[in-house]
C-alpha cells in the first residue's frame, strides 16, 4: 500500500470523515476487508462515496442514459449455454431473465469522479490488498473496464454466479421498490463444480425457495467487493419510476484480459471500431 494518498482522488471523492485518506489508514482498511472478503466473500463499506460525489454521479448517470444499451436475455444461473443433456428442472437446464441498460466505459467522460477512482493507482492497490492478489490491473475491455448498471421500471438480474473472480461496484441510486441485492452463499465449491447438496440447494432457489436468502446493503454511495463465483446472486425486480443506479468497476489479476465479442454485443451492442477479440475471455458478467 502506497505510504501516501496525499492528492489522490480518495482525499477529493472518499467519504475521509469515515474513510481517511491518508496511506497507513488506507492500508488499515484495507487488513479490515480482506478479512471480511476473505470470510464472508465480501466487503462493504457504506457511505463511501462522499454525498456531493453520489449526487454527481447521479446526474452524470441518468445525463448518460442516452449513451447506454438495453439488453433483455434469458440464461442459466452458471452463464453457459443450455446444456440439453441434463434432467429437466437441472440448474443447467434451467432459463432466467435479465434485464438492464449498461452505459460503456467509452462514453463515461475522463474528467467523470467514479472514472477517476476507477483509473486510480490507490484505489486499484486498495481493491489488490482486499482480495489479496498478488498484482492487480485494470480491465483490457474498452466498454467495460467500467460501466454503469441502469435499472429501470420491470428490469431485473436473474440469479447466477460470477464468472470473474470477484466484482467492485459502487451503489448509486436505489430503485423507489425492488431492486434489492439478494445473495446465497456457498452453493459452489469451485468455478466447475457442484456438490449434490448444493445442486439441490441451487434447484430450490430457482425454485422459490427463500430459506436461505440474504440481502447486502446497497444504499447510495456504498463500495462492495464481492466474490460472486460461489454464491448464487440476483437483483430483485425493479418497480416505480426511480432508475437503479450501479457502478461496475473491473479488473483482473492477469494483464491484457478483455471480454468476448459475444459479451460486446449483449451488453453493449457493438464492438469498438477496428477491434475483435475472438479468444478474449468472457470473464465478466
Amino acid at each position: 500500500m502506497s505510504s501516501s494518498a496525499r492528492n489522490s482522488p480518495w482525499e477529493e471523492i472518499v467519504d475521509t470523515q469515515r474513510y481517511r485518506g491518508d496511506g497507513t489508514s488506507i492500508a488499515a482498511l484495507a487488513h479490515q476487508c480482506s478479512t471480511a472478503y476473505s470470510v464472508n466473500g465480501v466487503a462493504i463499506l457504506e457511505g463511501f462515496l462522499t454525498e456531493e460525489a453520489v449526487e454527481a454521479s447521479v446526474s452524470e448517470a441518468e445525463f448518460l442514459q442516452q449513451f447506454g444499451h438495453y439488453s433483455e436475455v434469458f440464461g442459466t444461473p452458471y452463464l453457459s449455454p443450455v446444456d440439453e443433456t441434463l434432467p429437466q428442472g437441472h440448474p443447467g437446464r434451467t432459463l432466467s431473465r435479465s434485464a438492464l441498460t449498461a452505459i460503456p466505459y467509452d462514453r463515461i467522460p475522463a474528467d467523470s469522479l467514479l472514472r477517476i477512482l476507477y483509473e486510480s493507482p490507490v484505489f486499484r492497490e486498495f481493491v489488490r490488498a482486499v482480495v489479496n492478489a498478488p498484482e492487480l490491473f485494470a480491465y483490457a475491455d474498452p466498454l467495460g473496464a467500467m460501466n454503469l448498471a441502469s435499472m429501470h421500471d420491470g428490469d431485473e438480474l436473474a440469479w447466477h454466479f460470477d464468472q470473474t473472480d470477484f466484482v467492485v461496484s459502487i451503489a448509486l441510486q436505489s430503485s423507489e421498490r425492488g431492486g434489492e441485492f439478494e445473495v446465497v452463499p456457498g452453493l459452489r465449491t469451485s468455478p466447475l463444480e457442484q456438490t449434490q447438496q448444493q445442486l439441490v440447494a441451487t434447484q430450490d432457489v430457482l425454485q422459490g425457495d427463500r430459506s436461505h436468502v440474504t440481502c447486502l446493503p446497497m444504499t447510495p454511495g456504498t463500495l462492495m467487493i464481492f466474490r460472486g463465483r460461489d454464491s448464487l446472486h440476483r437483483v430483485a425486480p425493479i418497480s416505480g419510476a426511480v432508475t437503479r443506479h450501479v457502478a461496475l468497476l473491473a479488473y483482473d489479476t492477469t494483464p491484457g484480459t478483455d471480454s468476448s465479442d459475444h459479451l460486446k454485443w449483449v451488453r453493449y451492442g457493438r464492438i469498438p471500431a477496428g477491434q475483435s477479440t475472438e479468444s478474449g475471455v468472457n470473464t465478466h458478467g
